[in-house]
């Protein structure tokens, strides 16, 4: 297999383009991404397009890369279309990677993409709650709003604040809300994790995001505000949950010996791991577990080796629990990272200085690729207020859609220079 390398990345800023059509977002995050290589579309020889929700959002249901690309004069290649829930363009990533490492290819470009906001924003939430075993979804919303139902009632009897949020899972929020809020809760009983360390973790992302220029949100909030925030399952308040939002990224990959000619900083890519959930025993590596083992294997490094990270942090308990899955510490001492400051973008270890999902956005087919294009830029020096000092390695960690109480699909890049 060839080493391979990043040449050029592109975005367009996250947020709500209702009147925006997807065609217009691709071409801004694909023009961006083939000027910062310094490259004319012509060159590239195939591409690797994703996105997860078109089909029930928008109606365009197949061929979406073809059709976007066609529209920017983009035609006469391989052109395929991943989808792989909120890891779809992390994937097309992957394959556009396996595209060049296998010599298929010289060029490639990888193309995230989604457009989540709708009139209608139970279709959007119908959507997303596609990311799961469809036969087993109203079961687990039933059991849920159930659940949130007894928390109400209970907090009700010591005269406490509501905790069932507005509305029901996969109404008038997401039903993966209330899966993070269920783990949240579980890291809570077990490790003594407290809300304010999980609402900490959402202060930093969205102090991160005002410094980001591609962030959905750029506002800045105190422990207090986050707190504050309208409840939406318990303990997660709006602030700690990430948004739905509109979006598109881009990269260009080449061979490693050829990345000279396009580039004078390139970015090589040490690992790509694309793996998908399994039924396993409690005691048994999860998923998140092996694919980072197998990433850190491939890529001969470790947790202490990684200068800044940017991981799928759908909520503030999600990126918590993940500095414990990356190694970062111990099991259960997530908090104490937290408390300790060692995840913002001065701290030993930066996590998630674009703003993450929390604060940059989450277009559901487009953050791998925004992740992947954060941590290129963080390495070549380009970040701008948000820049971590001196980066040498980077890591990103996306995941995608559930099934039986695992993430269906995971994604883990290694990069450095």
């Amino acid at each position: 297999m060839r080493e391979v390398s990043i040449v050029g990345a592109g975005m367009v800023k996250f947020g709500k383009y209702l009147d925006t059509s997807m065609k217009v977002l691709a071409r801004e995050a694909v023009e961006g991404a083939l000027r910062s290589a310094g490259i004319e579309a012509p060159r590239v020889e195939a591409a690797v397009v994703g996105n997860a929700m078109a089909g029930l959002v928008t109606g365009q249901e197949c061929v979406r890369g073809q059709v976007v690309l066609r529209d920017m004069g983009i035609g006469g290649i391989p052109v395929v279309n991943c989808e792989n829930a909120c890891a779809s363009s992390a994937t097309a990533f992957h394959l556009a990677w396996l595209y060049v490492a296998s010599g298929m290819y010289d060029v490639v470009l990888a193309l995230g993409m989604e457009k989540l906001y709708h009139a209608d924003k139970q279709r959007s939430f119908a959507a997303i709650g596609a990311a799961v075993d469809v036969e087993l979804m109203q079961e687990m919303i039933a059991q849920m709003n159930a659940a949130q139902v007894g928390l109400r009632a209970k907090e009700a009897g010591r005269g406490e604040a509501s905790a069932a949020g507005n509305g029901g899972a996969g109404q008038s929020r997401s039903l993966f809300m209330d899966l993070y809020a269920e783990t949240a809760r579980a890291h809570m009983r077990q490790y003594g994790t407290t809300k304010e360390q999980f609402a900490r973790v959402a202060v930093k992302s969205h102090r991160n995001g005002s410094l980001n220029p591609y962030a959905q949100y750029q506002e800045v909030y105190t422990l207090e505000e986050i707190l504050a925030s309208p409840m939406i399952a318990d303990p997660l308040t709006r602030l700690m949950c990430s948004p739905i939002g509109d979006g598109a990224a881009a990269a260009v990959l080449c061979a490693s010996s050829l990345a000279g000619r396009f580039t004078a900083k390139p970015v090589r890519i040490l690992a790509s791991v694309l793996s998908s959930g399994a039924d396993h025993e409690p005691e048994e590596p999860g998923l998140q577990q092996r694919v980072l083992t197998k990433a850190y294997e491939i890529a001969g490094l470790g947790p202490k080796d990684l200068d800044v990270i940017e991981v799928h942090d759908a909520s503030a308990p999600a990126e918590l629990i993940a500095y414990e899955e990356l190694g970062l510490c111990p099991r259960g001492e997530g908090g104490r990272l937290v408390d300790e400051g060692a995840t913002e973008i001065t701290g030993r270890v930066p996590v998630n200085p674009s703003g993450g999902l929390l604060a940059k956005g989450h277009p559901v087919g487009a953050t791998g690729i925004a992740q992947i294009s954060e941590i290129f830029w963080q390495l070549r020096g380009e970040a701008g207020k948000r820049q971590v000092k001196d980066p040498k390695v980077g890591l990103t960690d996306n995941l995608g859609g559930m099934v039986r109480g695992e993430a269906a699909a995971m994604a883990v890049h290694v990069l450095g220079i």
